[in-house]
């Protein structure tokens, strides 16, 4: 009965050690399989990271070039406005000085008319004189 009991203790105990050795071949294939997703997910995940990197990378370059461009359209913009004041007051000084070249110049053909009538004037005065002396 003691023999047949060790027996069974040693069919069990070897039972026993090739189930778990079957467990432990599972395990350590299913740890493998699970190594395996895990490796896969964090390099799918690691892709995805440096996509996102990226697309941030060129977002922020466009950005910097619209801030580049509008600030290049605002200076142009500013350089035009002060262009246009400048020539609007180089027209507005020339104005007034061909305004006074055109005063000054009215005033003397004025002076001049005036200086001929005067003479014509006394042209024709002196002429009624003379007919007037010699009627």
């Amino acid at each position: 009965h003691e023999r047949e009991h060790d027996r069974e203790i040693s069919e069990l105990i070897t039972k026993h050690e090739e189930e778990m050795k079957k467990l432990r071949a599972e395990l350590t294939k299913e740890q493998q399989h699970l190594l395996d997703e895990l490796r896969q997910q964090m390099a799918a995940t690691h892709k995805a990271e440096i996509e996102q990197a990226q697309l941030q990378s060129q977002t922020l370059h466009s950005l910097e070039l619209e801030a580049l461009r509008l600030s290049l359209n605002n200076m142009h913009t500013s350089q035009l406005e002060l262009t246009q004041s400048n020539l609007r007051k180089e027209k507005e000084t020339a104005l007034v000085e061909l305004r006074e070249m055109l005063n000054d110049k009215r005033a003397q053909e004025v002076a001049i008319l005036q200086s001929r009538h005067q003479l014509e004037w006394e042209k024709i005065k002196e002429q009624c004189l003379k007919e007037k002396e010699d009627l």
